[in-house]
């Protein structure tokens, strides 16, 4: 595989773009940096196909990054290759509007062949090409210019390992039939709502004691207001207010500007300034949630009750049975609010009583919950067994 030198400049990343859009597919990663800001700071990107590689720098002066945007959001024909690319696709959203498609993320690939449900890239790329990863670069300052070869070899090593490993792992899913397992959890990651940091939801993040609908309207302002400021200061959200000074103020709202000076967790100052102003300003212009809006009761208090809480857990057993027994992540097959749902009477709407995951696992977890199933010690193994068959 041929690695490129750094490349700084618009035309020779418009060189590159092109041929890779000829590639079956492509590996991409990115190195950024975020602690001290809102919107993360991208600073540098890789990219491969199975013939050359590189590192693109996006804060060289007058780069133009627009040919490499438009292959990773417009170019249908061009499988995007990542691994655990949430964050990734998260920048690329950010910058254009639009997510990578088509995606393969390897870490969920991975859970479909039985390597856990997050597994690190070091240890796929162990598993895979009997490789070790330097680690060395891991805590590097991707900001700061100009990089050195060791941090560029680092990096690039990101996307040559998971253009080696792309094809190994695409034929062992063709082997076992799961491929189409994927498409959903693909589809998924790819959703741009995903990455859409909509102030208005931002309510939904903070987590608060009660379901008061004026409580929750005073919080639903509030982090609004927060997600506003953060973005236009590009700060973290915690940096203007932590989350649990915001549950505070939500739930026992300060009557005037001064009284913010008591409040743990605030400067004083906002006592007099306008950002403090502003606080305030969004409390009187709160207003109680709609039932609608209302977020659901937890279901095992007390919606399941102590027996729908052991039938869940019946169901949690069984989620780990099946997927010891076929090999694959148990997250894949079911979460656990789902399995809650199902023990508390829900049979509509569930993804596991859907598809692929309805033939693994949910059929079997439904049997259960109705009798049809139970659990059984046969050679010192749990299994599984029909009522039918101890008839």
């Amino acid at each position: 595989m041929h690695i490129h030198p750094l490349i700084t400049d618009s035309a020779t990343l418009a060189d590159l773009c092109a041929r890779l859009a000829k590639a079956d597919f492509i590996t991409v990663d990115t190195e950024f940096m975020r602690e001290s800001t809102y919107w993360p700071e991208l600073c540098l990107i890789q990219i491969a196909d199975v013939n050359e590689a590189a590192a693109i720098d996006p804060l060289a002066p007058g780069l133009d990054m627009k040919p490499l945007l438009d292959l990773l959001v417009e170019n249908e024909d061009v499988l995007k290759v990542v691994h655990a690319g949430g964050q990734d696709i998260e920048i690329v959203y950010n910058l254009t509007g639009k997510t990578p498609h088509p995606l393969f993320d390897t870490q969920v690939a991975a859970m479909a062949l039985g390597q856990g449900e997050q597994i690190g890239y070091s240890n796929l790329v162990d598993s895979w090409l009997g490789i070790v990863v330097d680690k060395g670069a891991r805590f590097t300052d991707w900001s700061r210019r100009p990089l050195d070869a060791r941090q560029i070899e680092y990096a690039i090593g990101d996307v040559t390992h998971l253009a080696a490993i792309f094809p190994k792992m695409l034929e062992k899913l063709r082997k076992t039939g799961r491929g189409a397992w994927l498409d959903q959890e693909m589809e998924r990651l790819a959703d741009p709502s995903n990455y859409a940091n909509d102030p208005d939801l931002a309510w939904k993040r903070v987590r608060v004691s009660g379901r008061k609908p004026d409580m929750l309207g005073r919080l639903k302002a509030l982090a609004r207001w927060r997600e506003l400021e953060a973005q236009a200061k590009d700060l973290p959200r915690g940096r203007i207010v932590k989350d649990e000074t915001l549950g505070d103020l939500a739930g026992n709202p300060p009557r005037k500007q001064a009284d913010l000076a008591k409040v743990r967790g605030l400067s004083a100052t906002w006592a007099g300034n306008d950002i403090g102003a502003r606080l305030m300003q969004a409390l009187a212009d709160a207003t109680p949630l709609s039932i609608d809006e209302l977020p659901p009761r937890d279901d095992r208090k007390p919606g399941l009750g102590k027996e729908g809480s052991l039938v869940a857990d019946l169901l949690k057993l069984l989620l780990k049975i099946r997927s010891r027994d076929i090999d694959v992540a148990s997250k894949l097959l079911a979460r656990s609010d789902e399995l809650e749902a199902l023990a508390a009477g829900v049979r509509t709407g569930l993804p596991m009583l859907q598809g692929w995951r309805y033939d693994q696992f949910g059929r079997d977890a439904v049997d259960l919950v109705e009798g049809r199933l139970a659990f059984a010690v046969k050679g010192g193994r749990l299994k599984m067994t029909r009522a039918e068959d101890d008839a």
